[in-house]
């Protein structure tokens, strides 16, 4: 994790120091701060507003077919991000869909809140599946002694439900927040420029690499405020009870009269994240279908994607679950650094990441250079944290008394864990494994840069068809991406078992 940071501090540095002010004190970079901060903001609020009271409809609620609601909630993360840009780009403007279909033209839908509009639409499910995980673990019996004591269901939720709720949702806010920092694709099709946007013009369009390297720690330092700020809150936060019992599980809310807003809330929800893009495919694939010889691609692209991205999600997630156990269950001043340098990977532009990676491999591990194993490495790197939040939420729920129970009985550390653990953490490994799954089947600046010479994945694909305006030649690829990512998502689902 420390290699890009190496890396960064290796270009950074070559400037003279009167260079270097000059770089670090440019106006611009206040104008992109001051973006990269609005933006962030705006798409945390947003994924918020979406994704809490979709993961509480889902499992506290009478709310009928929760567990095809659950599989609609998680499917966006199918969605790419340029392919959301480009389904809300085409409602409005002279060519919209509106404009075609309707005679009606909408304004075109870019700039800020455009960008927001994008990144919210398709990352609100990295939030919902902490959430959800989370609402799932919660003990009964805390609201029930709440509501013997007077408390209103207003003071409940307030100061036992979201108390409860704060580590996920900062894992979530975690996830979203980064990377909102380091997204390349929507950013660019909306033209709202931030510091990711500006790294990748440097890199591409420019000789000055330092200036890019540079660029790349101030979005570092930004995204190292994020990480602290989750970890100052949490320090001193425990959610175990330590109460002898069983756990119970709340029965659910009856809707009652609030029935038809919340399915008025969900099928926005779904319309805007799923059926846009949807609507937005099978418009290019109806006004221009592509040859069928596109179509007979599909398969051998996608098969190629899903060797690279199932070995990187088991290896994230087998790099993040003996760290998020090291940082709940044995805290440290050492514990907690390895915990923090797991989201380096995540918060450094995956450009950068893709970069210092390449660095390492041209001077160092030249073995890796032009290989599999290099993009696996990159992918895997990058989605550790990815992988962190279900593990660790679900590991600061568990009661210690469990395992000191289980020590006690003459088990080891090994014995323990795997009989007394790890049987409470196959649903949130499940989770991990389908995050990380599914950000590589979609994950473009890392691919273009470490994929060995020929090797086109599903993402490479899309995104060089549509950055051409290919868009119908591009839609069978985008198609397939929304559709087999969906189905894998499905399956895990299905796995968990009916626990509400």
């Amino acid at each position: 994790m420390v290699v890009p940071l190496g890396y960064l501090g290796l270009r950074a540095f070559q400037a003279d120091p009167q260079t270097v002010m000059d770089l670090v004190f440019r106006e611009r970079n206040l104008h992109l701060l001051i973006n990269t901060l609005k933006l962030s903001f705006g798409v945390l609020v947003v994924t918020t507003i979406i994704a809490l009271p979709l993961a509480w409809l889902v499992t506290r609620t009478d709310m009928g077919h929760r567990r095809l609601l659950t599989i609609l909630g998680v499917v966006p993360l199918a969605v790419p991000g340029y392919v959301m840009a480009y389904a809300l780009i085409g409602i409005g403007g002279h060519y919209g869909i509106t404009a075609q279909l309707f005679d009606w033209q909408l304004p075109r839908i870019q700039g800020y809140w455009g960008a927001v509009a994008g990144l919210s639409l398709y990352t609100f499910p990295y939030l919902f599946l902490n959430l959800r995980s989370a609402l799932l673990g919660l003990d009964a019996s805390l609201e029930e002694s709440a509501r013997s004591m007077g408390h209103s269901e207003t003071a409940i939720f307030r100061r036992i439900i979201l108390s409860q709720l704060m580590p996920s949702l900062m894992a979530g806010w975690l996830v979203i927040g980064l990377y909102a920092l380091g997204d390349f694709g929507v950013v660019a099709l909306m033209r709202y420029e931030v510091f990711s946007y500006a790294i990748f013009n440097q890199y591409s369009g420019a000789f000055d690499r330092i200036y890019a390297a540079w660029l790349s720690l101030m979005l570092l330092a930004i995204a190292l405020v994020f990480v602290m700020s989750e970890s100052v809150i949490l320090r001193r936060r425990r959610l175990a009870s330590t109460g002898r019992g069983v756990e119970r599980h709340a029965p659910p809310h009856q809707l009652g009269k609030w029935r038809i807003p919340a399915w008025v809330f969900v099928s926005v929800v779904v319309l805007a994240s799923l059926g846009l893009p949807v609507v937005i495919l099978a418009y290019w694939l109806l006004m221009a279908p592509p040859p069928l010889s596109f179509f007979l691609e599909v398969p051998l692209v996608f098969a190629r994607s899903a060797v690279a991205a199932m070995p990187a999600a088991l290896l994230a997630t087998a790099m993040a679950l003996p760290v998020a156990y090291l940082a709940v269950r044995h805290p440290s001043r050492m514990a907690n650094a390895v915990e923090r340098s797991a989201y380096i990977g995540y918060a450094i532009p995956p450009l950068t990441l893709a970069l210092a990676l390449v660095f390492l491999a041209l001077n160092t591990v030249t073995v890796l250079y032009q290989t599999l194993a290099l993009l696996i490495l990159g992918w895997a790197l990058a989605t550790v944290a990815l992988a962190m939040g279900p593990l660790r939420s679900t590991l600061m729920q568990m009661r210690p008394s469990m395992e000191e129970a289980a020590h006690s009985l003459g088990h080891g550390p090994s014995s323990t864990f795997f009989n007394v653990v790890f049987p409470h953490l196959r649903k949130s490994i499940l989770a991990a494994l389908a995050l990380v799954f599914l950000f590589c089947m979609k994950e473009l600046p890392i691919t273009f840069l470490l994929a060995p010479t020929g090797y086109t994945t599903l993402a490479v694909t899309v995104f060089s068809r549509t950055s051409e305006g290919m868009m119908a030649e591009a839609a069978p690829f985008a198609a397939a991406i929304m559709l087999f990512s969906g189905l894998s998502v499905a399956l895990i689902l299905n796995r968990e078992g009916d626990r509400h």
